[in-house]
């Protein structure tokens, strides 16, 4: 949770000249716009809160209504901190709207030493501030802790300057909590459209939700930056979503396609990614080209345009690695589903010719991973 940091400070912190205080406020300006992650924004403004009051530490909570919580993040990696919303402090600020100054937390009722009995850090003094969205509804709160002074206590100027960040990320936090809950909605809407397109063809309910965790954990083993693999992940459910439009006389056919029911099976591919190829939104564009290309082959022997090598998006050639992974080793209405060997002996022996081999050897050389997956979200797994 939070780093136990209770060592006493050597050297007490002046305070900040109006002109220091301006240009802190100015560079975190530009920051807070730039930024389009929640959690980076939260630790960005906590930093700023932190500097402008010459606190210890520093954390903002936002509110969740639905749990009557609050929550924060302290650090990047870990789960986030969350507490009942009249808990604390914090709690009360949020609840009553009000400001709070308090000299030493362990005289005030309204203290919760639990964090500090977990972690062994010593609170003292406290500033706690709620802000507002546009319409002035109370969302969250800073809370400072430890001012780094000589006298140790949060001041009215330290009041007055919170306040003022506090009023402009409280807008900030709401555009960014709308952008977030938006960007949210497509996911659950790309992965509700993924599992239609393959209750048609009566593909096993979980395949989306399998090829997407392997292909996000396939992007990160190779090396590609954190928020592509999680476009990845949340596009790649949409891959044969061009099978919507299909005939059942094809996609539900038992035996084996003539050579026109294939032609017309290959266009799902195209279709999925007319669907989505003139969005303006990132995650449609990437569903597109994980529609289009999760079928070309590394020898260029794949549909729809023969591709061949790199000049398949990346993106397409995990997700093939991942599909057909997931398709050989689950039923299908035209086969049984296929063992395991049988399965990694078939990976093996298209490294090179459907498969990108150095993604296959990585699949291989982390296989614990993938098949612990696969048995997490089976059929019979509650996982979600």
């Amino acid at each position: 949770m939070f780093k136990n940091d209770s060592t006493p400070k050597s050297h007490a912190q002046n305070e900040l000249p109006s002109e220091e205080l301006l240009a802190v406020i100015f560079e975190y300006m530009g920051k807070i716009t730039a930024e389009t992650d929640l959690d980076k924004l939260l630790m960005i403004l906590a930093d700023l809160g932190k500097r402008l009051v010459l606190a210890d530490r520093c954390t903002v909570w936002l509110h969740n209504s639905e749990n009557h919580q609050l929550w924060t993040i302290v650090a990047h990696g870990i789960d986030p901190v969350i507490i009942p919303d009249e808990s604390g402090f914090i709690g009360h600020s949020f609840s009553t709207g009000q400001s709070i100054i308090v000299e030493d937390a362990y005289t005030d009722d309204r203290f919760n030493p639990a964090i500090d009995q977990a972690t062994g850090y010593r609170t003292k003094s406290v500033l706690c501030i709620p802000f507002r969205n546009a319409e002035g509804i109370v969302i969250g709160a800073f809370q400072a802790i430890n001012k780094q002074t000589e006298s140790e206590t949060f001041n009215e100027r330290d009041l007055e300057i919170l306040t003022l960040a506090a009023s402009y990320s409280g807008k900030s936090l709401e555009s960014s909590m709308l952008r977030n809950e938006l960007i949210e909605t497509q996911k659950e809407m790309i992965e509700t459209m993924g599992e239609i397109g393959e209750s048609r063809s009566q593909e096993t309910g979980n395949h989306v939700k399998r090829v997407a965790k392997y292909s996000y954990q396939l992007a990160k083993l190779a090396g590609v930056p954190e928020m592509q693999a999680r476009l990845l992940k949340h596009a790649s459910p949409m891959h044969d979503i061009g099978k919507v439009a299909i005939p059942d006389t094809i996609l539900l056919k038992p035996g084996a396609l003539t050579s026109e029911e294939f032609a017309l099976m290959q266009t799902h591919t195209t279709i999925g990614y007319n669907v989505f190829k003139h969005s303006k939104r990132e995650l449609l564009r990437t569903a597109a080209i994980i529609a289009h290309e999760h079928h070309e082959k590394w020898d260029g022997s794949g549909y729809p345009n023969g591709l061949k090598e790199t000049e398949i998006h990346i993106f397409g050639r995990i997700t093939a690695i991942a599909d057909v992974f997931d398709a050989l080793s689950s039923e299908r209405v035209y086969k049984r589903a296929w063992p395991i060997p049988k399965v990694l002996n078939y990976l093996e022996e298209q490294r090179g010719k459907h498969f990108d081999p150095n993604l296959i050897d990585l699949f291989f050389q982390n296989l614990d991973t993938f098949l612990e997956i696969r048995t997490k979200y089976s059929e019979e797994s509650a996982g979600d």
